[in-house]
């Protein structure tokens, strides 16, 4: 798009987004994410009730007393969106384009963390690092992001989530909350990386899917387009069999996803394309908050 259509678009996801920031997501997203980054504050004598897991080893020792770590909450968080931009992102068939729909969730998190004083950056991927925009704080830096979001153009098609984590992982090196949003079409295994990355960071992951996705209609003789790696390949949704092979790779696949995010203690919103995102959000700053 060109400057002044995309300057307004800006203008409209801000308006948006920043009104939903505000109004309906400060204080569940303060609930479900802020006290999640502690600091080491000081050691006191252990107290009855007092988590065994925060014994200091070594004060204890020396003292012959058990002693524990006091932490005190961050004021402020590093939050990063982990963006997919790959091919699979452009294809909208029911409700709008998937990558429309991350951006505007990317862009509701992002004025989400401003209003808190927390610092937001964005990680672009596809089967390799797009672009790097480094966490900083301010209206200006959120518009930035929102920027590109809207207009990012990608130089690769493909998908690696398992390259993008270990980017984040070794590029982020304090502890910080990351949202990763995708569709999740990945055929490599992401899970080790999605561990490592779980252990060291407060991962949240997003699904943006499209119905369309899920099932074949039957429309007859169809060419099925991939546009992550340019093959074509012609399809009869007329079949049955096709149609019920077509639904049984989607389920798979979902099982697939979910079986891994829960192995790796990562929380899951999936929302369609044709859905309110906003319903999708609540519930995980809700389910996350009533947990933590």
């Amino acid at each position: 798009m060109d400057a002044t259509e995309l300057l307004k678009k800006v203008r409209q996801i801000e308006i948006k987004t920043r009104g939903l920031s505000q109004n309906i997501f400060a204080g569940e997203y303060h609930s479900a994410f802020k006290g999640r980054g502690m600091t080491f504050s000081e050691v006191r004598e252990y107290q009855y009730g007092d988590d065994i897991r925060d014994i200091d080893w070594n004060v204890t020792a020396r003292t012959n007393k058990p002693n524990v770590k006091v932490y005190e909450e961050e004021r402020e968080l590093t939050v990063l969106l982990l963006v997919d931009v790959s091919g699979s992102g452009k294809f909208g068939a029911v409700g709008s384009i998937k990558r429309n729909q991350i951006a505007e969730i990317g862009a509701t998190l992002a004025f989400s963390a401003s209003q808190n004083n927390d610092k937001v950056g964005v990680i672009f991927f596809s089967d390799k690092i797009e672009k790097f925009i480094p966490p900083k704080k301010g209206r200006k830096h959120v518009l930035l992001i929102i920027r590109e979001l809207l207009d990012f153009n990608p130089e690769s098609e493909g998908t690696d989530i398992a390259y993008a984590l270990r980017f984040m992982t070794d590029a982020i090196k304090k502890r910080c909350t990351t949202f990763l949003i995708s569709d999740f079409i990945d055929t490599k295994d992401y899970t080790q990386a999605l561990t490592i990355a779980g252990r060291k960071h407060d991962l949240t992951a997003i699904q943006v899917y499209d119905k369309r996705d899920t099932t074949l209609p039957n429309v007859g003789l169809i060419k099925l387009y991939d546009p992550e790696t340019g093959s074509e390949k012609w399809v009869n949704t007329s079949s049955a069999k096709v149609r019920n092979l077509y639904s049984k790779w989607w389920y798979e696949r979902q099982l697939q996803m979910n079986e891994r995010l829960l192995h790796c203690n990562v929380d899951l919103a999936s929302v369609a394309t044709d859905e309110d995102y906003v319903k999708a959000l609540m519930s995980l700053f809700k389910k996350r908050g009533i947990r933590y």
